[in-house]
This record gives structure tokens, C-alpha cells and sequence, in this order.
């Protein structure tokens, strides 16, 4: 059996090694061709070099094509998957950053919020960008699997506008479902749940054992789990307040919902320092800048190391090699995959992007009928999925009147800053990502004579309520373990430097 997978955005050592791992687990998968192409040559040598040297200790004889030319990557691939993070560093800089300015405190910023929204102006342009090439390029049946953020926008763009069939994938259900058999002191296996909604705001609402359902004693079960109760207060109070539990982080959910982060002496209430997912100010940005900088200091001992072994008990969660195995060998699999709606949540609208169980198998994707969510669910989603509209729209037709409403209807925008706030917020942030945002052009030439202008609103330097500093490489070196994991965690997204 032989098809080609290409990887873009292929120099994220963790995800791109890791996702090989999972393919070529698959007996059937060992003469496949794959293919990574990155815009950094150093990244992706290295990342080569090491996948390359794990297929060879394998007793495998796959060549991996590689190449910064995204064009011989996609050339006859039959699946595409996409771990693009369009701007880099600098880009999520100023997500974080520029926001501060104005009140607005994320711990992530590329989902929803103001960082959300801009991440997802920059990766739509270029997303579009990259499905010309892979309709011209790659097989007909081509699949995108898309594990991108903001992971709604863009595969809400791909679908609608690229004429690339695409398949965003996410892994928050699945931590969850590990979360929830946890506090019941059950394995994940024998806990059978439903999630359904938006990517990042889908909730369990169905979770059993052995036929007994356990989505009524959830409450209780977390507020007694001696970590839990602790690291994930905003999960609980939502679950308190709306019934079901969601899948997403505790610093990201915080975001999302206009409560828990729009008065400054209260957010460190809700969230907890041992982990920057737990709700720190920035914490992925500082997380990623760690990882970068420890990528290129400790590369050679990874080299070192042991190589993966490319065995089933040793694949991971990701859903992307199991769809891949499915289409391919008829194998069943039941995942949660990101697809436009067309009716399967009955309370959302058609053309969203929703998070939903699913099957595959030689026959396809299918997803079969949830029905309504929660009322009160459906009205969270729903709240989220106009702020994505809007920022699709404006993101395709470079209209940033479309993005300043977007920004205006985002929950926790809109609960910190006032409409005049978010015009110049918008303008910064324009004129920050001018090298990303090609479809904004006159628009960002307006917004610059504006702020050239004077008479702004007064703003003022904010680090935020639960800013950590940046580890220092020699810091990092003190325990390696934890600095490969924190590496690890934060390269899925790539970063993709100016196109």
C-alpha cells in the first residue's frame, strides 16, 4: 500500500516526529511516501535528520522528501497535514502584547480574543495560499487535515473558499476525557463520553460506565480532586454554572468567555501558576519561546538519544494518522473531528464549523446527528461562532471593517475595552502585522496615518496579571526533561516566519 503524505510547517520537531511515529505504526503504512517542507531550511534539516535517522532504526527504507519548495511536497499527495503558524514569534508577539496595552489579558491568543482573531487574518491568507497549490498540485482526493489555529477560521476558510476538502483536528477532547475518568479513579478506556460543539468550547455531554451515567456527579467529582479543583477553577465554575463540563483548558477557556479575565485583580482567582496552560498571562507565547530556544541549543543530544519506536502501543491520540489508517485500510475509528455543521449539531448554524464525533472507515468520514445542544451551550458556541464569521469574512475580502466588528463582538474584548478602544487596537495591530496581511493593504496604510495623526487614547505599559519571565537556556539546562516536554508542547503550530 502506498499514497504520499505531506507535512507543512514539517520543522516542529515534536508534532512532525510524533505524527510519523503514529503513521508508520501502521504495518500497511511501511512503504508510504512521505514529504516535509518548512520555510526554515535549518529547522527542517534538523527535524529530517532526526525523523529520518528514527525510520532507518525502524528497518524501513522510506526516503523522506524534503524541501523548503511547498510545491515538490505536494506534488501527488493524497493527504496534506498542516501545522503552519503564520508570523512566528513575532506575529504572536504582538497578539499578546499590543492587547495588554488596552486591558485585554490572554494567557493564549490564537483560538479567539484579539490575539485569535489576528492570528486567524494572518493563517486564512496564507491557508488559501497553500490549497492553490494543493488543488493544482496534489491528488484529487486530496484530504487537508488541519491541526492549525485558530482551528475553527481556518478551516471554516478551506471549506468555504479554497475548494480543498479539510478536516480540522484537535486533541482537547481527548485530555478531558482522560480528566474525567480520573476524578472517578476509572481508566480512560472504560469511560464512554460524547462531546459536541465548537472546537476549544465543545462540551461532554454525554459521559458513562458500564451504562451508568456519570455527567450528574461530574461537579462534585472535580471539586474534591485534590489537582483539579485547584489548576482547572474556571472549567469547574463554568460546569457549575451551565451543567456540562468543557474540553478546553483552564487558561483557555478563560479567554473565550467575558467573566474571568476582564478585571485585573480578579484573574488571579481563577487561574493557577504551575502550568502556563492553567490561565498565566502570555504563557504560551513564553512557553514557545522557551522551546524554540531550546530546540536549537539541545538538538545535537536528541540525536543522542534513543530512536522512537514505530510500534502500536506506542502511537499517540492524535486523531490524523488514525483517520489516515481508517480511509485506507477500512479499520473503524471513532474520533471527534472539526467539519462544517450542515445540520449535525440542530442548534448551531449550518455553516460553522463545529466539533463532533465521528467515524471513519474505507466508506469515508461519516458524522452522525447530535442534535441540540444544552440551551445554555448552544448560546456560548453560538456567541463565538459570530465572532468567528466575521473574521473569516474579513480575513478572505481584507475588510477590516468586518475585523473591527469582530473584535467588538468578542466576549472579552468587547467586556474590557469600549468601541473607540477597539478601533485603535485594530490599527495597532494592523500596522504590527503588515508583513502577514497582504489582502489588508489599504487598510493598513490608513490605520498608520491615523496613529501617525496623535490625539490617541491613552494606553499604558501592562505585563498583565500573571506574566512569568522567559527560562533562559542555562535555566532550562538544569532539568532537560522538562524543558524537552515544555518543547514538545509547544511546537505543534510551527512557526512560519514572514511568506
Amino acid at each position: 500500500m502506498s499514497f504520499k503524505v505531506a507535512f507543512i510547517g514539517a520543522g516542529s520537531i515534536g508534532f512532525t516526529r510524533g505524527i510519523l511515529r503514529d503513521l508508520l505504526s501502521v504495518p500497511e503504512f511501511n512503504d508510504i511516501e512521505v514529504a516535509f517542507t518548512d520555510i526554515s531550511q535549518h529547522n527542517l534539516d534538523m527535524v529530517t535528520e532526526l525523523c529520518q535517522r528514527d525510520i532507518r532504526e525502524n528497518g524501513l527504507s522510506i526516503q523522506i522528501q524534503s524541501s523548503t519548495d511547498r510545491k515538490i511536497a505536494l506534488k501527488g499527495a493524497k493527504y496534506v497535514i498542516c501545522t503552519i503558524r503564520v508570523g512566528g514569534l513575532e506575529g504572536f508577539a504582538t497578539d499578546v502584547d499590543i492587547p495588554l496595552k488596552y486591558g485585554v489579558d490572554q494567557c493564549v491568543g490564537d483560538t479567539l480574543c484579539a490575539g485569535g482573531i489576528m492570528y486567524g487574518q494572518r493563517g486564512i491568507a496564507e491557508m488559501l495560499a497553500i490549497c492553490k497549490d494543493i488543488r493544482e498540485l496534489s491528488a484529487p482526493d486530496v484530504l487537508l487535515l488541519n491541526y492549525s489555529n485558530p482551528m475553527a477560521m481556518i478551516t471554516w476558510a478551506c471549506n468555504k473558499y479554497s475548494g480543498v476538502r479539510t478536516i480540522g483536528l484537535c486533541h482537547g477532547v481527548q485530555h478531558g476525557h482522560h480528566q474525567i475518568a480520573e476524578v472517578y479513579g476509572l481508566e480512560k478506556q472504560d469511560v464512554d463520553i460524547v462531546c459536541a460543539g465548537i472546537n476549544h468550547q465543545t462540551w461532554y455531554i454525554q459521559a458513562s460506565h458500564e451504562g451508568k451515567d456519570l455527567t450528574a456527579g461530574l461537579l462534585e467529582a472535580f471539586e474534591k480532586h485534590p489537582e483539579y479543583s485547584r489548576t482547572e477553577k474556571v472549567r469547574i465554575d463554568m460546569l457549575r454554572r451551565f451543567g456540562y463540563y468543557s474540553t478546553e483548558s483552564n487558561g483557555h477557556l478563560s479567554e473565550y468567555v467575558p467573566w474571568y479575565r476582564k478585571r485585573p485583580n480578579e484573574i488571579l482567582d481563577w487561574i493557577d501558576l504551575g502550568s502556563w496552560i492553567n490561565g498565566e498571562t502570555g504563557g504560551y507565547l513564553r512557553v514557545c519561546t522557551e522551546g524554540r530556544n531550546w530546540f536549537e541549543t539541545d538538538f545535537p543530544n536528541w540525536m543522542k538519544e534513543d530512536p522512537l519506536e514505530y510500534k502500536a502501543e506506542n502511537r499517540g491520540e492524535e486523531h490524523g494518522s488514525y483517520i489516515i489508517e481508517g480511509l485506507e485500510t477500512g479499520r473503524v475509528y471513532r474520533g471527534h473531528f472539526n467539519v462544517v455543521n450542515n445540520g449535525v449539531i440542530s442548534n448551531l448554524p449550518d455553516d460553522a464549523i463545529i466539533e463532533a464525533p465521528g467515524y471513519v472507515d474505507r466508506n469515508g468520514i461519516s458524522m452522525p446527528h447530535v442534535g441540540d445542544l444544552p440551551l445554555g451551550l448552544a448560546a456560548v458556541c453560538n456567541v463565538s461562532i459570530s465572532v468567528q464569521r466575521l473574521a473569516v469574512e474579513a480575513a478572505v475580502h481584507g475588510d477590516d471593517k468586518l475585523l473591527r466588528q469582530a473584535f467588538m463582538m468578542d466576549p472579552l474584548v468587547g467586556a474590557v475595552c469600549n468601541p473607540k478602544e477597539i478601533w485603535q487596537m485594530v490599527d495597532e495591530m494592523l500596522v504590527a502585522q503588515e508583513a502577514w496581511l497582504p489582502q489588508y493593504g489599504a487598510a493598513i496604510a490608513e490605520a498608520r496615518q491615523r496613529l501617525a495623526a496623535g490625539d490617541l487614547i491613552p494606553t499604558r505599559p501592562y505585563e498583565g496579571a500573571a506574566r512569568l519571565k522567559v527560562k533562559t537556556v542555562e535555566e532550562m539546562q538544569l532539568d532537560r526533561d522538562a524543558a524537552n516536554k515544555n518543547a514538545g508542547q509547544s511546537d505543534k503550530g510551527k512557526d512560519r516566519e514572514k511568506v
